[in-house]
C-alpha cells in the first residue's frame, strides 16, 4: 500500500548476513499485513462495485493499467532478463526499510485500510449513507492499488520506474478523492440541537478519519514518494541499463577479437605453405 509493498521485500543475499534478521522480521509483518489487506480487498471490492463509486473512479483504474502497459512496453522495457538471462526473478525491493519505517507501514494500514473500513461498515450499520458515500471511492482505489501493486511486484515483465508509478498515480488520485471526503464531511454534514452524544461522536470520527487521511497520504506524496522512492527506482534502473550496455559491448569486443583472430589464422597458414614451396625450389 502506498508503495509500501514494492518498497520492502525480504533479501536473501549472502553478502548482507549481518542485515538478515531485521529485513527477516520487516519481511514477516509486510506479509502478514498483505495476507489481511488482499483478504479485506475481495470484500471491498464487492461492495464498492454496487453503485457507491463514482464512473471516473471505476474508470481509473483500468486507463491506469493500460497506461503502465504502454510505459513498460516502450519507455522503460525491463532489463533483469537481457543482464543474467539463466538468473531466478529479480527482487521487487526498491527502498530498504529500518524500524521506523516498519511503523510508517502500520500506521499508514491502519488509518488508510482498516478504519476507513470500519467507518464505511459502521455507517451502514447506522443506515449512514452518506458517511458511506463519501468514504468508499478512497478505499475502491486503495483496494485496487493494492492489487495492482502485488501483481507488478511479482512480474519480472515490469521494471522498477513502471512499479514506482503504481502507488505514484494511485496517491495522487487519491488525494483528490480524500479531498472530496473531507469537504464532504467537514462543510456538509453538522449537528444539529437533537442530535445525540453518538452521533456527535460518529461525525467527529469521520472528520478526523478523512483529516488524518488526507495529512498521511499528502505526506506519503511529497515526502516519500516523490523524493525518495521514485529515484531510487530511476536509479535502479539506469544502473542495470549501464550493467546491460556495458555486457552487450563485452560480448561485442569478444565476439570482434574472435573473429580477427580466426581471419589471420588463414594468413599464417598460407605464409608457411609459401615458405615451404620457396625452400623447395631452391633445393
Amino acid at each position: 500500500m502506498s508503495g509500501i509493498s514494492l518498497a520492502v521485500a525480504p533479501r536473501s543475499d549472502p553478502d548482507h548476513g549481518s542485515e538478515r534478521q531485521p529485513t527477516a522480521m520487516l519481511g514477516g509483518v509486510m506479509g502478514s499485513l498483505r495476507v489481511i489487506e488482499l483478504q479485506l480487498v475481495a470484500f471491498i471490492m464487492v461492495f464498492s462495485a454496487s453503485g457507491l463509486v463514482p464512473l471516473i473512479d471505476l474508470a481509473f483504474p483500468v486507463a491506469t493499467t493500460l497506461y503502465l502497459l504502454a510505459v513498460s512496453r516502450l519507455a522503460f522495457p525491463p532489463l533483469h532478463s537481457k543482464l543474467h538471462p539463466a538468473a531466478p526473478s529479480a527482487s521487487p525491493e526498491i527502498f530498504r526499510g529500518s524500524k521506523l519505517f516498519q511503523v510508517y507501514v502500520v500506521v499508514g494500514t491502519t488509518v488508510g485500510l482498516f478504519l476507513p473500513l470500519a467507518h464505511v461498515l459502521g455507517g451502514f450499520a447506522r443506515g449512514d449513507d452518506a458517511a458511506v458515500r463519501a468514504a468508499t471511492p478512497h478505499l475502491f482505489l486503495l483496494s485496487c492499488q493494492i492489487l495492482t501493486e502485488n501483481v507488478v511486484g511479482s512480474l519480472d515483465a515490469f521494471s522498477p520506474p513502471v512499479r514506482a508509478l503504481v502507488p505514484l498515480l494511485y496517491t495522487v488520485r487519491r488525494v483528490f478523492v480524500i479531498l472530496d471526503w473531507v469537504y464532504d464531511v467537514w462543510a456538509n454534514r453538522t449537528l444539529t440541537r437533537s442530535s445525540t452524544v453518538q452521533e456527535a461522536g460518529w461525525l467527529w470520527f469521520g472528520r478526523y478519519l478523512a483529516a488524518a487521511n488526507l495529512v498521511y497520504f499528502s505526506a506519503n506524496l511529497f515526502v516519500f514518494l516523490i523524493p525518495k522512492f521514485l529515484p531510487r527506482a530511476f536509479e535502479k534502473y539506469f544502473r542495470m541499463r549501464d550493467e546491460v550496455c556495458a555486457k552487450t559491448a563485452e560480448d561485442k569486443h569478444a565476439r570482434g577479437g574472435g573473429g580477427h583472430h580466426m581471419a589471420a589464422a588463414p594468413e599464417q597458414h598460407g605464409e608457411v605453405a609459401n615458405k615451404s614451396v620457396e625452400s623447395k625450389k631452391a633445393d
